[in-house]
């Protein structure tokens, strides 16, 4: 495999994005969705990012999406306004060929240059070490594990709380 662009994500991507959140939800536990989105809901859920100015990026090999990533606000109340929440997923036969990681490098720089001090990353499933991994790699350190909080595939998973500082993180105050 040829190395991927990082590139924006567009509305021409989401097809290809629907497809890979689709596994993800069907046959793996990073997500805790049990019915894929469709389409519409896909691009409904991008149209709010963009309108909220979060980053979300596609990795592409050769004019196919094989990955993508964002961040998009980690809660709802205002004070977590310099705070986001980073997702990233891949096409299944590109996993563990660094494309997580380039993706979320790239999610991290862009994230900084938009002033953003937190990044958190809420991984399903504690099991999933490839996750945990590339967000270990990504400077990310652990902050605690929520056991038993998610009931898939007939088993309980637990969520796996990470977070990284950005930019100057909280040694300053970021003006308004």
């Amino acid at each position: 495999m040829s190395a991927p662009e990082i590139r924006p994500a567009t509305e021409a991507d989401l097809p290809a994005i629907t497809d890979i959140y689709e596994h993800a939800v069907r046959y793996g536990t990073a997500t805790f969705e049990l019915v894929p989105p469709d389409l519409a809901e896909m691009t409904r859920r991008f149209r709010t990012l963009m309108d909220g100015g979060f980053p979300y990026f596609a990795a592409v090999v050769e004019g196919e999406v094989i990955g993508y990533a964002y961040a998009g606000p980690y809660r709802p109340r205002p004070a977590y306004r310099f705070s986001v929440e980073n997702s990233v997923y891949l096409k299944p036969s590109t996993h563990r060929r660094g494309v997580g990681f380039q993706l979320m490098q790239r999610l991290i720089a862009e994230c900084e240059a938009r002033g953003f001090r937190q990044m958190i990353a809420v991984i399903g499933d504690s099991a999933n070490a490839g996750s945990i991994g590339v967000h270990t790699k990504c400077g990310f350190q652990m902050v605690g594990t929520f056991q038993n909080v998610g009931l898939k595939f007939g088993r309980w998973l637990d969520t796996v709380m990470m977070q990284r500082a950005l930019g100057e993180g909280a040694t300053t105050v970021p003006k308004d």
